[in-house]
This record gives structure tokens, C-alpha cells and sequence, in this order.
């Protein structure tokens, strides 16, 4: 649903700071938007700091997991620097491709399932994500052992596990449904396991 606004999704390619710019202030000056926080994108550039703000994976419920999510952010965006200034090139990919890997994330999560995975565009075809995960994983250990995080990296591994937390949301309401409550008990059951996966006494430990 929220694809259907705009501004939303994947961001658009731009060869400078100074063509993003001319984009947004341009939307800014015909009054659509106030500033660049209303740029709604998957990626995008903080309008008020040096960086780039990850948004496509929502909110974690679980500490460890956000903290493995950005640290993977981070680490993926050091190594695109790190190629760029030992002046190696990366592939750009259309963005229709990049949206079938997008639309399979959403579809599938992380399973293996026979129509899990997602497409390799080197390899051009379906990988399965544990694959995918560990490639990655192995492509910024370099930026991990910069910045000192690969433990929290290779939490991924136990995200992909255990299950990530809509998976595990998931397994509690049809479980609830299995044991004969009703829909809306099983809610309440979702409910009750995301206070306490969110309460401060579940991360105090951290």
C-alpha cells in the first residue's frame, strides 16, 4: 500500500550531490514537500546529518537485531567507498531487477522454500538467502574488522535461524489458531510476545 504514494521505494539514480539537490529543491519550491524528510524512499540521504538512512527494514523488536542490521548498513557502505577509492566499479543494476529482488523479500523473508531466494544477477538465477547471506557477510568482513563488529554481523546467522521477527509473529498467532483460540486471542498472544521482546528487562542484558 505504501508504494502507491510517491516518493516511496527505491530511490533514483543521480550522478552528484548536486543534481539530488536540484531534484528536491525543486519539490520543495513548487510546495509539495517541506524538506527532504519527505522523501520516503527504501534509501536515502539524511536531510540533516552526513549520512544515508537505511528505512526499508522497518522497525526491529529486538535489540541485537537492529544493532546487526545497521552494522551491516554500515559495513556494506564502507566497502562500496573502499572500492570506489582504490578506484574499482561496481555494476549498476536496473531498478526493475533490483524490484523483483525487493518484491521477493517481501513475498518470501528469509525462507528456503522452493520459491525462496533471490536472484543473482551475475549468476542470473534464484540463490537461496542463506547463500546470499553468507556472500555478503564474507564481502565486508574487511569494514567489520574496521569498525570492530563482527560479532554483530554474524548475528545474521542467528536471525536466519531462529527467524526473523514476523516469522516468529507469524508462528505464535498460527499456533494460537491450532490450539482453537480465536483470532483475536492470537493477536493478543502476538501482542504480549512483542512487550516483551521490546520491554527494557529483555535488553538489559545487551
Amino acid at each position: 500500500m505504501f508504494d502507491n504514494l510517491p516518493r516511496t521505494g527505491l530511490p533514483e539514480v543521480f550522478g552528484s550531490w548536486a543534481e539530488y539537490r536540484r531534484h528536491v529543491d525543486m519539490l520543495i519550491n513548487a510546495g509539495v514537500i517541506e524538506d527532504g524528510t519527505k522523501l520516503w524512499w527504501d534509501l536515502r540521504p539524511s536531510d540533516r546529518w552526513p549520512t544515508l538512512e537505511m528505512r526499508i527494514a522497518d522497525v526491529c523488536t529486538n535489540l541485537e537485531d537492529a544493532i546487526c542490521v545497521a552494522s551491516i548498513t554500515r559495513c556494506i557502505l564502507r566497502m562500496l567507498y573502499r572500492l570506489r577509492r582504490n578506484n574499482q566499479r561496481w555494476r549498476i543494476y536496473a531498478n526493475m531487477l533490483i524490484r523483483e529482488n525487493r518484491w521477493r523479500a517481501c513475498r518470501y523473508g528469509s525462507t528456503n522454500s522452493d520459491n525462496g531466494g533471490l536472484i543473482d544477477f551475475g549468476r542470473g538465477e534464484i540463490v537461496p538467502y542463506a547463500d546470499l547471506l553468507e556472500e555478503i557477510l564474507e564481502l565486508v568482513r574487511p569494514d567489520a574488522e574496521h569498525f570492530g563488529c563482527v560479532a554483530e554481523i554474524e548475528h545474521a546467522r542467528r536471525i536466519l535461524k531462529r527467524g526473523t521477527s514476523s516469522e516468529r509473529q507469524r508462528n505464535i498467532y498460527n499456533a494460537a489458531i491450532e490450539r482453537g483460540e480465536s483470532p483475536r486471542d492470537a493477536l493478543i498472544k502476538v501482542t504480549d510476545y512483542l512487550i516483551a521482546e521490546t520491554s527494557p528487562a529483555s535488553t538489559a542484558s545487551i
